[in-house]
């Protein structure tokens, strides 16, 4: 993932569907909170950012 969108990119599954995504460390997405699955362009702009 570092050649693709400069960073390192990690999905951290959990229990019951419910995952998080972090950025170099820092968590960008969490389905916990948000109840829905995230869109591939989505997660690419909070990555960005």
């Amino acid at each position: 993932m570092v050649e693709r969108y400069g960073a390192e990119v990690e999905l951290v599954p959990g229990v019951a569907g419910v995952f998080d995504v972090t950025v170099d460390g820092k968590l960008v997405y969490s389905k916990k909170q948000t109840g829905r699955f995230p869109t591939d362009e989505e997660i690419v702009a909070l990555g960005a950012s």
